[in-house]
């Protein structure tokens, strides 16, 4: 049977290895945290395991890498996206004891974080850090069940923003679309019926003509290729149908111009560098808003843009999920925006005349009552 003593603030703790007494600092003031580190080293000893090293020399580092296995292993979340999201925690933990971590300190990160301006040299947003800090519980609740914590530190979400509310009506859809090139203009359809991302849609893993039949007027996204992981399926509108054959024919042509195949569905069409994949369109993107009228506008409105428009036409949300990609409802509903128009049309059809309520006064501002059809 272990024992725990102090020395000085810190306590230390006694236990028995093959009959043979092991003294050893636990680290800790506390004793409930001491006690737990005791149970810990009489655990391996009655399991025969290799006594784990002391828990105040095990650091931030080794928990991110055991971090970055779990997600390699088990597929969870996509890597890239992990990586990233760490880039700025290592930044700041880098080299710190895993013990140490705790509210004051994951405060001071939120802090140090706020002072780093983006690429739009604004702070990061709540819910950026959101994400940042749920990816460091789940790195702390990791090490405690690998026994390299005691306990897994209460960490604070950040209130988050309210959703952006951007989202295209369908004049500015139009006038944005006119002031792009032809395959660009196709490219945002999709983006704009589908609310697919333009990482769906164009990037170096960019989609390819492979994935579109328009026999069967179906486009997939395969899986792995996809935020949540997961292949998609849609089937075109005649609109797209007829906008994607297009398209095809214009490549088709582009291949003929530079004597080589062109599997990408949204290549490069001029230039040096002619049939490779887009990286994007940033700078033709914000030209093409600022001529519209709609300066400042992002290309993932267009998923705003779609669920309203999916909202709007009645279809189930089940199946609006299976075509935006939305894997749960609750961000789904961060989506579903009601813009001014929504309200507008709203007022006016409580403002209407409803047979069912009797005859409705011929004043300005109808809605109200004849007193004297009301019996």
């Amino acid at each position: 049977m272990g024992q725990l003593y102090q020395r000085g603030r810190i306590y230390w703790c006694k236990y028995y290895v093959d009959g043979r007494p092991v003294r050893e600092s636990t680290g800790y003031e506390r004793e409930t945290d001491a006690r737990r580190f005791l149970r810990t080293r009489e655990g391996a000893v009655a399991a025969g395991a290799p006594i784990p090293p002391r828990l105040d020399r095990i650091l931030y580092d080794e928990l991110a890498d055991d971090l970055v296995a779990f997600y390699r292993t088990t597929g969870r979340r996509r890597l890239e996206e992990v990586e990233d999201r760490l880039v700025y925690l290592k930044a700041f933990f880098r080299g710190r004891r895993a013990v140490s971590i705790g509210p004051a300190l994951v405060t001071a990160y939120v802090v140090a974080r706020k002072a780093q301006p983006t690429r739009f040299k604004t702070p990061p947003a709540n819910r950026t850090l959101n994400l940042e800090l749920g990816l460091l519980k789940r790195m702390l609740r990791l090490a405690y069940k690998h026994g390299k914590l005691l306990r897994v530190p209460p960490i604070e979400m950040l209130q988050d923003a309210p959703p952006r509310d951007g989202f295209f009506e369908e004049h500015q859809y139009q006038a944005v679309r006119r002031r792009l090139p032809e395959d660009l203009q196709v490219a945002i359809a999709i983006m704009q019926t589908y609310g697919w991302r333009k990482s769906e849609v164009i990037t170096l893993e960019t989609l390819e003509r492979r994935q579109l039949d328009l026999k069967a007027g179906t486009l997939r996204l395969e899986p792995g290729t996809t935020k949540n992981r997961e292949g998609r399926l849609v089937y075109l509108t005649p609109q797209l149908v007829a906008q994607l054959g297009a398209q095809v024919d214009r490549i088709k042509g582009l291949e003929r111009k530079i004597g080589r195949i062109v599997p990408a569905l949204f290549p490069r069409m001029t230039g040096r560098r002619a049939g490779e994949p887009r990286k994007g369109f940033r700078k033709r993107w914000a030209t093409a808003c600022k001529a519209a009228g709609v300066p400042g506008r992002l290309l993932h409105d267009f998923r705003r843009t779609a669920v309203r428009n999916l909202e709007r036409r009645g279809v189930a949300r089940s199946v609006a999920m299976k075509l935006t990609g939305h894997k749960t409802e609750s961000v789904y509903r961060r989506y579903a925006i009601v813009s001014d128009s929504d309200l507008r049309e709203a007022a006016l059809r409580l403002a209407a005349p409803d047979a069912s309520q009797g005859h409705i006064s011929g004043h300005s501002g109808a809605g109200v009552l004849d007193s004297a059809s009301v019996t």
